[in-house]
Order: C-alpha cells, then sequence, then structure tokens
C-alpha cells in the first residue's frame, strides 16, 4: 500500500535525528531501551537499491504499530466531533473525519516523533494528534468541492458534499478548522505539556493551512500557468508536503524540541509528504483512476509518469537530505514497484 512505503521512509530512518537530540529516544516499550529499526523495502529498481541494515539491528514493526495506533487515534476523534445539534453539520464532519480506510498518516507521524523520540506521553500527544487529522479532512472537504477540484469519490465513497449538499461540506470543513485547535487547548494536560508549547503548535497548524501554507498550494493546483517543473514540484510541497511538515513539526513542538531539530523534522516531514504523494498517484493510476485523476489534479497533467516519479523522488532527497541520513534510507523504500503494490 501507499502508506506503507511512505511511512516506512518515515520509521525507517527516524532514528537518523537522534544524534541532534537529547538522550530521550524511547522504544516503543517504555520500559524497555531504544535500538534502531529498519524497515527495508522488499522489491528493488533498477534506479534505486535498497539499503542493507546493521548486522543485529531489530526490524521495527511498522503495521504493528500503526495498527496499535489507528483505534486509539479512532476513538479520539469519535469524541472530538461528537453527534449534537445541529445534526446536519456534524454528520457532515464526522463522516469526513471518521472515514473508513483513512490512513490516519498525520496523527500517526506527530505521535511517533513525539512519542518514540521525545517522550511525551501518547495521551498528551493524541488532541495534537487527532486535530491534525481534523484540519486534514476540513482542507479535503474544501478541496474535493465543485469549484476546486470537483472530486465525486474520497477514499472510494462519495465525497462530503456530494451526500450532504455543497453548503453543509462548506460548513463542515469551517466548523473542523476551529474544532481541532479547541481540541488541543481542552484536551491536553497542561502539566505534561507547557501552555507555550500549545500555542506554538497551534501558530504551526495555522501556518500550515495558511495562505502561504496549503492554501498556497491550492491555488497554485487551479492556477493554469503553473506548468513547468518547478511549479508541478511546488505544488506537491505546498499542497500535499505542507500538512507532513506540519505534522512532524507539532510532534516536535509537543515535545520541546529545539530550532535545529525543528528544523530538521520539518525538511524531513516535507520530504514524506511529497514522496507519499508521489505513492498515492501510483496507486491510483494502478487502480485505473487515471481519467479522474487527470481531471481534478492538474500537476499530473503535465509531466509524464516517468518524468513525475523520478523528479519527485528527486526533490524529495533534496528536502531530505539537509541532515546527511536520509538519502539511503528513502532510497530503499521508493523503489516504483513497491510504491505501486
Amino acid at each position: 500500500m501507499a502508506f506503507s512505503s511512505s511511512a516506512a521512509i518515515f520509521f525507517s530512518s527516524i532514528s537518523k535525528l537522534a544524534p541532534l537530540f537529547p538522550p530521550l529516544l524511547h522504544a516503543m516499550s517504555p520500559a524497555q531501551p531504544c535500538q534502531q529499526r529498519y524497515c527495508l523495502c522488499l522489491p528493488s529498481s533498477a534506479s534505486y537499491q535498497p539499503a542493507q541494515a546493521p548486522q543485529g539491528a531489530a526490524a521495527f514493526d511498522l503495521h504493528g504499530y500503526w495498527a496499535d495506533l489507528i483505534p486509539q487515534i479512532e476513538a479520539e476523534l469519535d469524541k472530538a466531533v461528537p453527534r449534537r445539534y445541529p445534526d446536519l453539520i456534524h454528520d457532515a464532519m464526522r463522516y469526513a473525519v471518521l472515514s473508513p480506510g483513512s490512513k490516519r498518516a498525520p496523527p500517526v507521524m506527530c505521535i511517533a516523533v513525539a512519542c518514540e523520540l521525545l517522550g511525551v506521553p501518547r495521551d498528551a500527544a493524541l488532541p495534537t494528534a487527532c486535530a491534525l487529522e481534523m484540519v486534514h479532512a476540513a482542507s479535503l472537504i474544501h478541496d474535493d468541492l465543485p469549484c476546486m477540484d470537483a472530486a465525486s469519490l474520497r477514499r472510494g465513497r462519495p465525497t462530503d458534499h456530494a451526500v450532504f449538499g455543497v453548503d453543509m461540506a462548506v460548513l463542515a470543513g469551517d466548523a473542523l478548522f476551529p474544532q481541532g485547535f479547541r481540541h488541543i487547548v481542552s484536551r491536553t494536560r497542561p502539566e505534561v505539556v507547557p501552555e507555550e508549547r500549545l500555542l506554538r503548535v497551534v501558530e504551526e497548524i495555522a501556518r500550515a493551512v495558511g495562505s502561504t501554507g496549503m492554501a498556497a498550494g491550492q491555488y497554485l493546483d487551479l492556477d493554469s500557468t503553473t506548468t513547468d517543473d518547478t511549479g508541478v514540484m511546488t505544488v506537491l510541497e505546498k499542497k500535499f508536503g505542507e500538512m507532513a511538515e506540519c505534522s512532524a513539526a507539532c510532534g516536535g513542538l509537543l515535545g520541546g524540541a529545539g530550532e535545529a531539530e525543528l528544523g530538521a523534522l520539518r525538511r524531513y516531514g516535507r520530504a514524506v509528504g511529497v514522496l507519499y504523494q508521489v505513492a498515492e498517484e501510483l496507486r491510483e493510476k494502478a487502480n485505473g483512476e487515471l481519467q479522474a485523476l487527470q481531471t481534478s489534479y492538474g500537476a499530473e497533467k503535465l509531466l509524464p509518469l516517468h518524468s513525475f516519479v523520478d523528479y519527485a523522488v528527486a526533490r524529495g532527497f533534496d528536502l531530505a537530505g539537509g541532515e546527511g541520513g536520509y538519502k539511503k534510507q528513502a532510497a530503499t523504500t521508493i523503489s516504483k514497484s513497491d510504491t505501486v503494490a
């Protein structure tokens, strides 16, 4: 699956950030000392060959970690967006947030950084993680609207506006943004995460979805003059990389990361977001959704598949390579055959 490849990029090299941090790395079990973990790509391509994990390194159980987190995240989301009056708006909000098949990539990345890298208790990171999912869902509602990408399907079922109408979809998206912020400040224990950190988390999310973040990416996606390679990659980085960057940065902020650490997390998160979207494009092609993709996503129309993939991967490596340890690990999981599988 596409998420598996992209998440493996994150988990396989998250330990590369460890030297930048104080000795706060924790294992998945708090009782166990941290070990380096590696997720190796199964197939390889002619261009990218899998790296070998050092002898004796523990393999990270990505699917087990993911399977453990998802029910916790979804239980928290169920409480965060309750059924209440006005019913129709809240039904539209819940339809988007609790969508079956959601990969929950933003909250998973936030929790992985905050809890596994910086030792924040999971219950203290969950409110921010779920707020990120609410904001992400809101952006998808708006992205699918007839005046934007005009999508009729999302995750294999009708989009929010197709079920509830454009008016209710707009209101649901508008309501989810502040609901996410409210959830952060009302559900996070201040004795664990100081208020000044929460203020920075709120600021970070607001920046990511604002006029220079995801909104800028959507504008560029709609702009018919965005036709060169640089413009296409700017769309990818703003529209898709921004949410992953924000998720990684929020995890760092919850754990009290310094500016150098936050810079590394931002670059890394953005790279994962770009590569994740490439994986999604390949998955959609493999599922025979090319026609819908071409009408809803302008960047895809501008580059042939091989150029789109190669350029995105190269740019992702540029973004992630600033810390010197990501290129080799990312190459192990960006194999084209692995991404489509």
